[in-house]
């Protein structure tokens, strides 16, 4: 099935239910533009990376041959273009001398359970919006994501 075919399938299944809002995570596939827009600012995905650095796949791997100091994961919404969507909250991991691609994975891994929680729940009891392209958390809007950083 193509990509529009799929989107509009999906699309009508999930008009049966009505959703508030749709939570992705681990989702792997690119939405139409059209499916995006049905569900703008109601749509939020977590990726394995400190966007706008390393969208896409291998995120991991490309961190450490990048020699980035910093690595993690971020909670955005989702818009048409692939893992550009406004950024809400991001968790920050220093890349150790020893990290492999595993090892920074489970770190990473750590604080995904830590913050799309977080966004859910702000997005679950209205505190979190997306009004004209900004971030509006508790009526403010967010110039930058929050970030929480890895306890070490």
């Amino acid at each position: 099935m193509d990509r529009r075919a799929y989107d509009s399938a999906l699309a009508k299944l999930l008009a049966r239910y009505a959703p508030d809002f749709i939570v992705l995570a681990g989702f792997m596939r690119i939405f139409t533009p059209e499916f995006a827009a049905l569900f703008a600012g109601r749509m939020l995905n977590i990726h394995p990376a400190l966007l706008p650095l390393h969208r896409g796949l291998d995120t991991h791997r490309r961190a450490l041959e990048a020699g980035d100091r910093w690595h993690g994961a971020t909670v955005h919404f989702v818009t048409a273009e692939l893992d550009a969507g406004p950024r809400i909250i991001q968790y920050r991991v220093r890349v150790r001398a020893e990290d492999t691609i595993e090892t920074l994975a489970e770190r990473v891994h750590v604080g995904e359970h830590i913050i799309l929680p977080r966004a859910v729940a702000w997005l679950a009891t209205g505190r979190l919006s997306l009004a004209d392209g900004q971030v509006m958390l508790d009526g403010r809007g967010l110039s930058e994501p929050i970030v929480v950083e890895e306890d070490l």
